[in-house]
């Protein structure tokens, strides 16, 4: 099978004479973490901070009748990539690191390093829409190999209490407003319209709103007519 990535939902294997040589291989992100040393104390004490990001390495090169430019456009970008030996999933990437296009045009080859975050998500299973009528709770899976934090666009009126797991996360005004997106991720709340911040709409911390690995089930107390989940599940 040819190797092949997709960046910002475009093909390599829609640029003309770019040939994507390697992939970079499957890997487990760093763990971020800080270590002390206690005078008496044997070993020390590891704090740990969370995954860090990393850079992937793949090879290119070129065949044909290509497009230097076409190309050079392509790699000038950031946004979210899927590799072809990955094909369900995508990471979220910036290049940040100089690519030696004169080495590509002498010697038919080139390296290209994308920083990504830790994270991986499905391309299929990462976005779904509830209409609420007289239920006042839903199930959601975590389909992925560690806690995820979605995103949660909310259609109602008035006080929203809502629930994870049976405990309560956040307090929501949306007495002004009839929608509010509070991304757990990037803990945020906005006007999914406008994109206006909402932030002081919502009581909560944001650390306490992780779907755990499995089946999940959010609650809530209040008038809710919709509710869309995004990026629930989650892989390393």
């Amino acid at each position: 099978m040819q190797n092949s990535l997709i960046m910002n939902g475009i093909s390599s294997t829609t640029i003309q004479g770019l040939l994507i040589q390697s992939l970079p291989p499957i890997s487990k992100p760093r763990i971020r973490a800080e270590a002390e040393e206690i005078d008496g104390r044997d070993g020390d004490i590891i704090t740990l901070l969370g995954y860090g990001a990393y850079d992937k390495e793949f090879s290119i090169g070129l065949y044909g009748d290509f497009d230097i430019d076409q190309i050079i456009e392509y790699f000038n970008s950031s946004g979210v990539i899927t590799f072809s030996n990955e094909p369900d999933k995508y990471y979220n990437y910036q290049i940040l690191e100089q690519i030696d296009f004169e080495k590509l045009l002498r010697f038919r080859t080139a390296t290209v390093r994308i920083h990504v975050q830790p994270f991986k998500y499905s391309l299929t299973d990462n976005s779904i829409t509830t209409n609420i009528t007289t239920q006042t709770q839903l199930a959601i899976r975590n389909s992925g190999n560690i806690y995820s934090k979605p995103a949660i666009t909310i259609q109602g009126s008035g006080t929203i209490n809502l629930y994870l797991n049976n405990i309560q996360v956040f307090v929501i005004d949306l007495s002004t407003e009839n929608a509010i997106t509070i991304d757990i991720a990037s803990m945020n709340a906005y006007n999914p319209t406008t994109n206006a911040f909402m932030n002081r709409q919502v009581v909560g911390n944001y650390d306490n709103f992780k779907l755990n690995i499995g089946k999940n089930t959010i609650s809530w107390t209040g008038s809710i007519t919709q509710i869309n989940i995004k990026n629930y599940s989650r892989w390393i």
